[in-house]
């Protein structure tokens, strides 16, 4: 008897996915494709985001209904969503419960829970001892809040909470009549790193990837016509290929591996950023590096390139990562980049409040720009995106961050990185200490020209007007080009500018800045 041939598995796959409005549907019908198995790893995934595709439509309306019909056809899902310190963290780990809870509620529907295994996966790594009696009172404060806020709720709904929020009543002490208060001894464990990965791979055979979750913040279009705090520009991948194999064996062991339990395997095709918990010590404030492929090969692939370096991504703010570019920058004068970043971080451009660690991003970011300006000079264009229309002033705050000469900024959360038309990277790490050194990550390396060149040109047309010429895509041309179209549109009413671009302000960045001692950039 003849086995069914399945065209779709055989035929290979690479897809650019630019914002959720192609990312959300795109992960959907993988969804209903599969066939046996789905293993996935991310930061934020909630069951109840909306469901997009005609295709997912007629099954339900939300991702649980999904889910549940993808068990019911007898589909193993094997899903890890990222846990947060409860204190650090309070409304992220709440969410991440309810998101178990709904995948849980989805398998019970499906009748078919045991085809679901659902973790919520905390980073296991700890602020040692010695940090967390410097930063006593500042826990201490965040502990006094959280009580305060339990005590404030009605009985029910503070049952609810604790029940939501598993993780927050062991950092908290229960006095009479149900109260909390803060726990002084032992001081609690303070958890900096998560895993910040989102990946998923089908039948083993196909492989979703790059800087996007799941829920309704996320979703935005390549039109990007909305308040400025609802954008988001994201960039996935969906391929087949070599790297499939090896994010399957990531999504099976890297619990094991961030847990000190397992060595890592070596990878050729996917890239990671992999810690695990420090062995002893009194003095660590995050986790022990075991793994910079991501970071290691955007050198790797820099120091290959001769013409263009370019780059998207929601924070540059390592410094190391910044003077490797400015060293190549000065060996290699012909070498051009062009870095395209979010007008303003989310926590600086949509809060009212700039907190300490935000300022200290922007120190890092501030210092990082200004190296590769002194490098690069006129090789380097720096740009941020912002709409084509004028702000309005109904969501505006104070510092007025979330507008970019007179117009709602579009929010970048991308990581692309694109070396000539050789070599690229797609990955959810940003460039900042963080993700090349303490978060879980993963990326692919793409080296297949035909790949990178049609990656590289949907990127960069994005930003730019319809039908811009080639002059914008042309390593000899296109920062001069860029530079120019920025500084038109910012010449002219936000209505009649070309396509989003626009200069980054450093200087802006460089206002909100503050240096803080003794903190590591990586967290941040």
């Amino acid at each position: 008897m003849l086995e069914r041939f399945s065209f779709r598995a055989a035929m290979p796959v690479f897809e650019t996915l630019l914002t959720a409005a192609e990312g959300f549907p795109a992960l959907e019908r993988e969804f209903l494709a599969a066939q046996k198995e789905i293993w996935a790893s991310f930061r934020i995934f909630d069951p109840e985001t909306r469901l997009r595709s005609p295709e997912a439509r007629r099954v339900g309306e939300r991702w649980s209904d999904l889910v549940a019909h993808t068990l019911r056809r007898g589909v193993a899902i094997n899903i890890a969503i990222s846990d947060f310190d409860p204190i650090a963290m309070p409304r992220l780990h709440r969410a991440t419960w309810r998101s178990v809870r709904g995948f849980a509620a989805a398998a019970e529907i499906a009748e078919a829970p045991a085809r679901l295994r659902v973790v919520a996966a905390m980073h296991p790594a700890s602020t040692a001892l010695g940090p967390r009696l410097c930063f006593w009172p500042l826990i201490l404060l965040r502990e006094l809040r959280l009580a305060g806020w339990l005590n404030r709720l009605a009985p029910e709904i503070r049952a609810t909470a604790l029940r939501e929020m598993p993780g927050l009543p062991s950092r908290l002490v229960a006095g009479a009549g149900g109260r909390f208060r803060p726990r002084f001894w032992p001081l609690p464990r303070v958890y900096p790193a998560t895993h910040h990965q989102k990946l998923a791979v089908f039948d083993r055979q196909r492989l979703y990837i790059g800087g996007l979750d799941l829920d309704e913040r996320r979703f935005d279009t390549p039109l990007h016509d909305r308040d400025a705090e609802e954008t988001w520009h994201d960039v996935q991948l969906l391929l087949s290929g070599s790297a499939v194999a090896e994010a399957q064996h990531h999504l099976e062991t890297f619990i094991d591996v961030t847990a000190g339990r397992m060595a890592p395997q070596r990878h050729r095709h996917l890239l990671r950023t992999l810690s695990r918990p420090h062995p002893r010590g009194f003095l660590p404030f995050g986790p022990a590096p075991l793994v910079q492929e991501i970071a290691d090969a955007h050198e790797h692939m820099a120091r290959k390139a001769r013409r263009m370096i370019y780059l998207e991504t929601q924070y540059f703010r390592d410094l190391k990562l910044a003077r490797y570019f400015a060293r190549l920058a000065e060996e290699k004068p012909d070498l051009t980049m062009i870095l395209i970043l979010p007008g303003a971080p989310e926590e600086i451009a949509f809060e009212r409040r700039i907190s300490l660690d935000a300022r200290f991003g922007e120190f890092l970011q501030a210092r990082a720009v200004r190296i590769l300006q002194r490098a690069f000079r006129s090789r380097l264009f720096v740009g941020a995106a912002a709409q084509p229309r004028a702000a309005d002033g109904r969501h505006g705050h104070s510092h007025g961050r979330d507008k970019l000469n007179g117009a709602p900024i579009v929010y970048i959360h991308a990581k692309v990185s694109v070396f000539d038309d050789n070599a690229a990277i797609v990955s959810s790490a940003n460039l900042n200490g963080r993700s090349l050194r303490w978060d879980t990550e993963a990326g692919v390396a793409l080296t297949d020209r035909a790949q990178v060149r049609a990656l590289r040109r949907r990127v960069m047309a994005h930003w730019l007007p319809s039908g811009s010429g080639s002059a914008f895509f042309d390593p000899a041309r296109a920062v001069a080009t860029w530079r120019a179209q920025a500084l038109a549109n910012m010449r002219v009413r936000p209505e009649d500018r070309r396509g989003f671009v626009l200069p980054y302000d450093v200087t802006a960045a460089e206002r909100d800045a503050k240096e803080i001692p003794l903190i590591p950039p990586e967290v941040v």
